[in-house]
């Protein structure tokens, strides 16, 4: 059996990181709204009016709390990748 010793600070900025690294971990999943840029990056579009268009056609859920602020639902665009996603032969 192997003893690992720590000096404090070091023990405590360790335990501190891996507490940070599992609340990003949980935090991510529970987002059912994500932002434009969120969207693009998921969906793997780089052009807006992409974005604007699959929302235009209603291919994917928004939600538009102000006038310049839409929010994509995370669970919609999951949907339409799922739909469009080709089986193996």
């Amino acid at each position: 059996m192997e003893v690992i010793c720590l000096e404090d600070e070091a023990f405590y900025a360790l335990v501190e990181q891996v507490f940070q690294r599992i609340k990003e971990k949980q935090a991510k999943p529970h987002d059912k709204w994500i932002s434009g840029e969120e969207a693009m990056q998921k969906l793997r579009i780089s052009a807006k009016s992409t974005l604007q268009k699959l929302r235009d056609e209603g291919k994917i859920r928004f939600s538009q709390p102000e006038r310049k602020h839409i929010l994509y639902d995370l669970d919609s665009i999951n949907d339409y990748l799922e739909k469009h996603a080709k089986n193996t032969f």
